[in-house]
């Protein structure tokens, strides 16, 4: 019998080499995963079976078994469902098909418990086999097909791959156990895990035990049950299951709709940010089963996209059983369910977002940016969702929502201000907002990339419009100023040539600025730059650019701050002296524009100015 050799992918790899360094705290985690992938394989091939009927004849019924050989210390898993060919086998377990995987593994931390968590998240089932096992062989054939392979490897970076003309329907693995592990041939610790781990999986799970086949779980689907028959335990290995991860869930929806269209949902919110989440590629992953035999676990339409991150089951009573992607797109069946998964998901993290408001913070830190798109996108939605938006600001490090921001507005004060930005701590620094800070004004620091388009395309909250403390003119005169904060007495005022200072700015700097006027939103700063109302936002042009998205940037207005000590100094120099004032303008461009992170255009000329 012929072999081919052949390499794993560099990510698989370095999966290896975590799994073997025993990332997993609990390695019988292992036959959960090898268990789950089984229970899919089978739901994959009832699913094919319903338009051909022969890829399931003469064996019909779906399982799962164990079995032990002491002697020759193996562990087999084996399923009769949809099985593997020989190019299946090589991409299912030679290399990891999903976008950012090796980006994601240069991101481990060294800490077990989040590494498990990340690396979970991208399909490491069948390798966590390597935990126990030093050797590992799969069996499989795929459903219609007559031949059969097997394919094997030691997890040491090379696998096998030969035909093999004695393997039935489904798929086989055999794991040669490694030393230390013979708990794992023991059919009491077997069943254990089975009842721990894989209660829920709705297939039986058989065992040869004795003289007779044992069944080691309830083999019913989960979601069918009540809430009150359902245990917490339960639930969370349901969702490690579903899920394909190995985080908690954070928020459990169970529920059965009634009515017009019937439909039961078991639905997760991961603690953990799934590290797709924001790849092109990026896929739902609810899993979309009719009358308990399962459709599809792509089915987009379930929910909208920004509410991706969902995992879970949801079971229609009404839907056909032959129905396809095509006909799930456009099905006005769907877009009920649809409706009625996002009105019930929005319900509760409402819920959360009130009753429990800290752990809340940790839902809207790794799912917030998302939330976000549907501002953005979703009109239907748009005000439940602004609801739940959560905001650090200026004035304090905690996490607040636009209601709380509009019951702290000073007197005079018309609008919502915002600064957008990539690193918060810059944004606090910004000089944009030290007149905001001096009169008490709150304003929101967003980070997300999102966030340039949900703000314009909302508009206003409560009436109060958005406005962005990096363009426009500041209008900081309508608002007063906190008890107790009135102008001293010695407080600085603009000099007297500062009109003069101006216009030679203007003419200094004609073609590189829109214009240059005096500032009322610096106080500790000499300038800045600023859009004009009607241009685009610093940080959204530097987006733009950074992608190659806009050819010619807009120009911007100067600000300078006329009681700073040097514009001072400057507005008293004489107009023999215009030149170095010039000078002086050209350098003071070219820091504001080191403030903001843009690069100078002429690096030397700043130098030989400076």
């Amino acid at each position: 019998m012929s072999e081919d050799r052949l390499h794993f992918q560099a990510e698989v790899s370095r999966l290896l080499e975590i799994v073997a360094r025993s990332l997993y705290s609990n390695k019988e985690v292992f036959l959960r995963e090898l268990i789950s992938n089984a229970s899919d394989a089978c739901d994959r091939l009832r699913y094919a079976a319903l338009t051909e009927p022969s890829l399931s004849e003469g064996d019909g019924d779906f399982h799962i078994s164990l079995s032990v050989d002491k002697t020759a210390r193996t562990l087999t898993v084996a399923d009769n469902g949809i099985g593997m060919n020989r190019q299946e086998l090589i991409e299912n377990l030679g290399t990891i098909a999903r976008s950012g995987t090796l980006a994601a593994l240069d991101a481990l931390s060294g800490d077990s418990k989040k590494d498990m968590q990340l690396i979970g998240q991208f399909g490491v089932g069948f390798y966590s086999a390597f935990m126990v096992a030093d050797r590992v062989e799969v069996f499989s054939r795929r459903a219609g097909e007559m031949q059969g392979w097997r394919w094997a490897s030691d997890g040491r970076g090379e696998f096998t791959v030969s035909a093999d003309e004695d393997v039935p329907r489904g798929t086989r693995v055999v794991l040669h156990l490694a030393d230390g592990e013979d708990e794992f041939l023991d059919e009491g610790r077997l069943r254990h895990v089975v009842k721990t781990h894989s209660d829920h999986i709705a297939l039986p799970i058989r065992m040869h035990i004795g003289e007779a086949d044992e069944t080691l779980n309830r083999a019913s689907a989960l979601w069918t049950r009540t809430r009150s028959e359902v245990g917490a335990d339960e639930y969370k290995e349901f969702y490690h299951h579903v899920a394909h991860a190995f985080d908690e869930p954070w928020l459990t929806l169970h529920f059965k709709a009634e009515g017009t269209i019937e439909y039961s949902a078991l639905i997760f919110v991961p603690t953990a940010q799934p590290f797709d989440l924001f790849q092109p590629e990026r896929k739902h992953r609810l899993k979309l089963y009719v009358r308990r035999v399962f459709v599809t676990d792509e089915a987009e339409g379930l929910v909208p996209p920004w509410l991706r991150f969902l995992r879970g089951v949801v079971d229609s009573e009404d839907l056909p059983l032959n129905v396809s992607r095509e006909m799930l797109q456009g099905s006005p069946l769907v877009a009920k369910i649809r409706q009625g998964l996002t009105k019930r998901v929005l319900a509760e993290l409402g819920k959360k977002a009130n009753d429990e408001p800290d752990s809340y913070a940790g839902f809207w830190e790794a799912f917030g940016a998302v939330l976000k798109e549907g501002v953005y996108e979703d009109v239907a939605y748009r005000d439940s969702l602004l609801d739940l938006l959560r905001f650090r600001s200026s004035e304090d490090e905690g996490w607040h929502g636009l209601e709380t921001y509009v019951g702290r507005m000073k007197p005079g004060q018309e609008a919502i201000y915002y600064v957008t930005g990539d690193d918060m701590e810059a944004m606090r620094r910004s000089p944009h907002l030290e007149g905001f800070r001096a009169k008490g004004v709150e304003v929101l620091l967003l980070s997300d990339p999102v966030d340039e388009f949900w703000v314009t395309a909302v508009g206003t909250f409560r009436e109060k419009p958005f406005k962005s403390v990096t363009r426009g003119a500041a209008d900081l005169a309508k608002i007063a100023a906190e008890p107790g904060d009135e102008p001293e007495a010695d407080a600085p005022v603009p000099p007297a040539g500062i009109d003069r200072l101006i216009a030679l700015f203007k003419v200094a700097l004609k073609d590189e600025v829109k214009d240059v006027r005096a500032s009322e939103r610096l106080t500790d700063s000499p300038v800045c730059l600023v859009a004009d109302d009607h241009d685009m936002d610093i940080h959204l042009e530097r987006m733009l650019k950074q992608h190659r998205q806009l050819a010619v940037p807009s120009k911007r207005i100067l600000e300078i701050n006329p009681t700073h000590p040097l514009v001072s100094r400057l507005c008293g120099l004489s107009e023999s002296e215009a030149a170095r004032v010039q000078d002086m303008a050209h350098l003071l461009l070219d820091q504001a524009r080191i403030v903001e992170g843009d690069p100078l255009p002429d690096p030397s000329a700043f130098s030989r100015r400076l």
